[in-house]
């Protein structure tokens, strides 16, 4: 299994992930065209994709899920809560999309993929993270949190590599040109898991997990520097042994360049 992030970070989220035969795309906050071309870009076809998982419902994650469904042909997965955002007034063309609920706790499967929705603390209706499992292989998506939860740390800890937010340094935020209100809101149980949140978690997961890639970056109170080097602290004596990168968001796509291959 393979995960490329076509994008992350606040201006829009998009990964692909790809298993043997078939490929998912895990929310799309870009724009139709600026996707595909970034899909072209890393020399996959998005012929092979089945279906677009969707986190929640704000911008940065589903700009384009309807128009990219529909295009494609393929279902959207998503809770109860996203899809009644996702589908409010947006459903107005003659080829309505396939939506498709999803529920936390209980496992689906997508072709090869077998995909299990798990809740996360953040301020959108139903959002949620996926564990997406092909063979003996796990991945873990989380890219925003407030707070890891027991339940959370349970399914990270089945997972062989992890998408996890290390959204923010929190001496930027405190010392950044957001107002109070927002710094509190980003701050927040519900809010997004800065670089320390991040740490305790790959420090608890060190010994379990093979590969861990950092997403959903703020680009105005987070740096790439700051982030790996906070996660290579956390990992400690294990970090030879862990691969840790950095989800970015520019129009290269970036992630694990030669797929996990485990």
């Amino acid at each position: 299994m393979r995960c490329i992030a076509l994008a992350s970070g606040s201006l829009g989220n998009c990964l692909y992930v790809e298993g043997d035969s078939s490929s998912l795309l895990i929310d799309a906050g870009l724009t139709r065209r600026e996707i595909l071309c970034r899909l072209h870009a890393a020399g996959k076809s998005p012929e092979n994709i089945g279906a677009i998982l969707v986190t929640h419902e704000h911008v940065d994650h589903i700009a384009s899920v309807v128009p990219l469904a529909r295009e494609l042909a393929i279902p959207v997965y998503a809770t109860g809560g996203t899809l009644l955002d996702l589908l409010d007034s947006k459903q107005t063309s003659r080829r309505p999309i396939r939506a498709i609920r999803v529920d936390y706790g209980e496992e689906f499967s997508i072709g090869e993929f077998s995909v299990e929705p798990f809740a996360v603390s953040h301020d959108a209706r139903e959002p949620c993270g996926f564990t997406i499992r092909q063979g003996d292989l796990t991945l873990g998506c989380c890219t925003d949190t407030g707070m890891i939860t027991e339940r959370m740390a349970g399914a990270f800890s089945r997972c062989d590599a992890l998408v996890l937010e290390s959204n923010h340094c929190p001496e930027m935020l405190k010392k950044g040109p957001y107002p109070e209100s927002l710094k509190r809101r980003i701050r927040s149980r519900r809010g997004h898991l800065s670089n320390r949140s991040a740490a305790e978690c790959i420090t608890a997961l060190a010994t379990q997990i093979h590969a861990i890639m950092l997403a959903h970056l703020s680009e105005v109170n987070n740096t790439p520097e700051r982030a790996l080097s906070c996660a290579r602290q956390a990992a400690g004596i294990f970090s030879s042994d862990l691969e840790i990168s950095v989800a970015t968001n520019t129009g290269s796509p970036a992630g694990w360049p030669r797929g996990i291959k485990l």
